[in-house]
């Protein structure tokens, strides 16, 4: 990693410090943990606490807020939204301009269709199911609950 810090002024007042990565040299704050592998597009964020696994892959003005993981061999699409303390599996495929929501887990090798929103809590497994009472998961794209 870079010594060399970019501060950055969020919509609360609050600072927040970032490096490049030496891999795609995308933003990752200062606190979070990102593989050497992993590639980070010059215009994609990791937040403070996130942990991005071996290969993973994040495109183009992507944000993974603070506390998310994502498993090795994560592909991340452009313009998508990984909310806070999200989980993403191993091998798992979201799609550009996405947003999963905070505290959802996606399952191992799961493929999440572009333009697909995941609400916050929601639990999607590789069978097509998801848990959490209640949620669905909703897919842009055709204007109905995946």
């Amino acid at each position: 990693m870079s010594r060399t810090f970019h501060e950055i002024e969020g919509e609360r007042g609050v600072v927040s410090r970032y490096r490049r990565h030496p891999n795609g040299k995308g933003y990752v704050a200062v606190g979070s943990e990102v593989d050497v592998s992993a590639y980070v597009d010059p215009t994609a964020y990791v937040e403070t606490g996130a942990r991005i696994g071996q290969k993973a892959r994040i495109a183009a003005g992507s944000w993974i807020e603070a506390g998310a993981v994502l498993g090795a061999g994560v592909a991340v699409g452009a313009n998508v939204h990984v909310g806070e303390a999200a989980v993403i599996g191993r091998g798992a495929v979201i799609g550009s301009h996405s947003r999963v929501g905070a505290r959802a887990v996606v399952s191992d090798d799961v493929h999440v269709p572009r333009d697909t929103a995941v609400p916050a809590g929601a639990a999607l497994r590789r069978d097509g199911a998801s848990g959490a009472a209640g949620s669905r998961v909703s897919d842009a794209r055709y204007g109905k609950a995946a």
